[in-house]
């Protein structure tokens, strides 16, 4: 079943086009990933699809609903949460405090606990650090902070943009190792990573994304095999 679709979106910055008539879905239970360069209007798509950029065109669907022009706030009611680039935490709040505020446009907040128990399961440093301040915790750290505190919303849509950035290959491996945990747990991810080998690896689907327009899309096997793909976004060829 279709659980988000992209139909015709452009978005401008003033007379800058960043996206132009972009279509794309994802499917329930999937990861799908957007590559692409700097530039390339990745992260502008996820900032419409959270409803923060609105759209000069087209339209968004999810979940069979038209979100096109619902207020960013009640897309996380519905069920989209985003971990954003920089990731975005809240530096003076402790790690338990930044995740209390993933969950604030909860109705049940009474039954938090089984989501706090999983967020300390897949991420056991944050519960060693639960009093830690967010803002003195390392890179790779705050990024756990940042996907854990998004999963406290309870999404239907994780939407992840640029997870490794910046991160030591060690911590990339793990957070790569942890999306496809929350995928089998039952979460659909929309990921848009610069890192195209790990992404596409996880991938079920992706789409390549150049200067704010799709050029190509398949499977993540078929375009990690792809001659084209390895030479523009894995250095190799």
């Amino acid at each position: 079943m279709t659980l988000l679709e992209l139909s015709g979106v452009s978005v401008h910055y003033g007379r800058i086009r960043a996206v132009h008539d972009l279509s794309l879905t994802v499917n329930e239970g999937e990861i799908v990933t957007l590559i692409g360069a700097n530039g390339a209007g990745k992260s502008t798509t996820m900032r419409a699809i959270s409803g923060i950029r609105p759209l000069s065109a087209g339209s968004i669907t999810f979940a069979g609903e038209d979100i096109t022009k619902l207020r960013a706030d009640l897309r996380v009611v519905r069920g989209i949460s985003q971990a954003p680039e920089g990731r975005g935490i809240f530096p003076g709040m402790t790690v338990l405090e930044n995740l209390d505020m993933g969950a604030y446009a909860r109705k049940d907040r009474k039954s938090l606990g089984p989501d706090l128990d999983r967020v300390f399961e897949l991420f056991p440093r944050l519960a060693e650090r639960k009093n830690q301040v967010g803002g003195t915790m390392s890179g790779g750290e705050q990024q756990m902070l940042a996907i854990g505190r998004a999963l406290m919303a309870k999404p239907k849509l994780l939407l992840l943009d640029e997870p490794s950035m910046g991160l030591a290959p060690q911590f990339i491996q793990q957070i790569f190792r942890i999306i496809t945990e929350i995928n089998e747990q039952g979460t659909t991810v929309l990921l848009v990573e610069q890192n195209a080998q790990q992404a596409l690896s996880r991938a079920h689907r992706a789409y390549v994304l150049e200067t704010g327009e799709i050029t190509r899309s398949g499977t993540g096997r078929d375009l990690l095999a792809d001659d084209s793909i390895k030479e523009a976004y894995l250095g190799v060829g």
